[in-house]
């Protein structure tokens, strides 16, 4: 992982400096609310439903066994002993008092981490696959190429105040793990022939009004990253729209103008920057990669036979192995997710005891290391086969070895209304009742792979657009209720789920999931997925099933019919 020198630490100890001051004559009533509300949002704090919110970023989701202690730590003194993980990455604390945040923020700086830029109308923290620098069917390591992105764009005079906040991803290859497609631009990492450039993707986002991201460029050469992003930049900063908020994101441009359009105002700027200052040398790139280095990894072989017997001869540890290990470039490693899923708690939640714990495995099974995913678990990038079996017992017995990622429990969402004040209705409590309802790990594996995302207000952090089956809360007449929508998916796959119909009681939710599932499976062919089934029958063969009385109708023409 990246690792700060001396410049890096001296910017983020000013910028701590600088907020303690403007902090302190908040307090003292020097600055307006007005005033103060800009200053605190560049710098992650939010005031939510019942305290402070304060965000912090994790880079391309990598965090360090120093760097978690240290949230460890802030979580326990600061907070409620609890962070919660977000879907790109950032770690938030839902609980700390505003005149706390300078010394919260200066405590992390000592193990290089900020809040510069989670928030506000800016670059916002760059993400990628969780895999990445390990996952086998990647182009090239991503993490080097978000590091320049994120050192070009921390503090960039230019860009300081978009018309809205924009979000960047970067995916290694194929696989696109990184969910370019629903980011207001995204780089796919690509070869033609042994030249190594990007794809590129502007456009996507989700929130109120979700729009697939379309490619602008085919194929640019790495050496053009920044110039061509500048020029996508100096576009949507001139022409987006700043006087309505919900239409003010690159994706309503890009919308506005026909990706035609676009593009050609692009190229055009592009003339006025490329091959100038900003274009990324060998040497350039070469001093970043020197902090991605690969690992001294053991030369070991394909399969470690310690781990294939165990497997065979402890189920709960074949369970584990089949959802949570995941296939590793080196001979003989594998990557293992820790999930944050555990049944009846808040998805993504993670404790202090817990975030010290994983400190310890990354550097007892790895190198020191940790992944955020978007799906809001951690991941081990680097374990030996042969250690997975004591890995397991390990986190057996804390809550973070729940066998399910990919299955249905596997929920993703966001805080929702207990803690957000945007939110129309509360999350964890429907993410936790569906939970409750698949509860059998046999079950969840016999429905197969399924992507359950919640999202309690149309901000869509919980990523409900692009779940296999998608959850939003509403408000009607002061009261939560919820939408469900069919058919989403993410990645190489990227698709908007579509609205079954009008929305569903709290209560209902869980009923009409089951009854969705239930159809499913009673129709789907011999290995077909959820998505599979649904993209080859359509909404119409789903529909009906989602509504009880309708579904009741039909059932019983069903016994009748047999």
């Amino acid at each position: 992982m990246y690792r700060y020198d001396d410049y890096d630490r001296q910017l983020v100890r000013e910028r701590v400096s600088q907020f303690r001051d403007q902090t302190r004559r908040y307090l003292a009533g020097q600055l307006s609310e007005d005033e103060f509300r800009p200053l605190r949002l560049q710098n992650g704090l939010y005031i939510q439903r019942h305290a402070p919110m304060l965000r912090i970023a994790v880079p391309y989701g990598i965090l360090s066994s120093a760097q978690l202690r240290g949230l460890a730590q802030v979580a326990r003194r600061y907070d409620k002993g609890v962070g919660h993980f977000t879907t790109r990455h950032n770690m938030q604390f839902n609980w700390p008092k505003l005149e706390d945040v300078p010394a919260i923020l200066a405590d992390l700086a000592e193990v290089d981490m900020h809040a510069i830029q989670t928030s506000g109308n800016c670059i916002r923290n760059v993400t990628t696959d969780p895999l990445a620098g390990v996952a086998r069917r990647e182009v090239d390591d991503p993490r080097p190429w978000c590091e320049i992105l994120r050192q070009w764009s921390t503090f960039h005079p230019e860009f300081a105040y978009l018309p809205r906040k924009f979000k960047i991803a970067v995916s290694g290859g194929p696989d696109d793990h990184a969910n370019v497609r629903i980011h207001d631009l995204g780089f796919q990492l690509v070869k033609r022939g042994e030249e190594l450039g990007f794809r590129v993707w502007v456009g996507g986002g989700l929130g109120r009004t979700p729009i697939l991201g379309q490619v602008i460029c085919g194929f640019l050469p790495w050496q053009h990253l920044l110039t061509y992003s500048e020029a996508i930049l100096r576009v949507y900063n001139r022409f987006g729209r700043r006087d309505n908020p919900f239409k003010a994101r690159i994706k309503i441009l890009v919308k506005a103008l026909g990706v035609e359009e676009f593009a050609h105002q692009v190229n055009e700027e592009w003339q006025h920057l490329k091959d100038g200052p900003s274009t990324l040398t060998e040497a350039e790139v070469a001093r970043v990669s020197a902090s991605f280095q690969r690992p001294p990894y053991e030369v070991l072989g394909n399969v470690d036979a310690l781990f294939e017997i165990t497997k065979r001869n402890d189920p709960g540890f074949a369970q584990w192995a089949t959802h949570n290990v995941h296939a590793h470039q080196v001979p003989g490693y594998a990557a293992a997710t820790l999930s944050l899923k555990k049944p009846g708690e808040r998805p993504g939640d993670i404790s202090s005891e817990q975030m010290e714990q994983v400190a310890d495995l990354c550097e007892r099974f790895g190198f020191g290391e940790v992944r955020v995913s978007q799906a809001q678990n951690l991941l081990l990038p680097d374990v030996r086969q042969s250690d997975l079996y004591t890995l397991w017992q390990t986190i057996a017995a804390s809550g973070l070895a729940t066998p399910t990622i990919g299955l249905i429990s596997d929920v993703t969402t966001c805080p929702g209304g207990d803690l957000c004040s945007l939110a129309n209705a509360r999350s964890t409590p429907v993410a936790n009742a569906i939970q409750q309802r698949f509860a059998s790990l046999a079950e969840q594996e016999n429905i197969g792979e399924l992507k359950l995302n919640v999202s309690g207000c149309m901000n869509a952090c919980g990523h409900h657009h692009v779940g296999h089956i998608g959850i939003l809360g509403v408000d009607k007449a002061g009261k939560e209720f919820y939408q469900v929508t069919l058919g989403g998916a993410w990645g190489i796959e990227a698709a908007l789920g579509k609205v079954v119909g009008p929305s569903f009681s709290a209560e209902e939710v869980p009923v009409a999931v089951e009854r969705i599932v239930t159809h499913y499976k009673a129709v789907r062919r011999p290995g077909e997925r959820f998505i599979d089934t649904f993209r080859r029958l359509g909404m119409e063969e789903f529909k009906p099933y989602a509504y009880a009385k309708e579904a009741e109708q039909t059932d019983t023409r069903e016994v009748v019919n047999g």
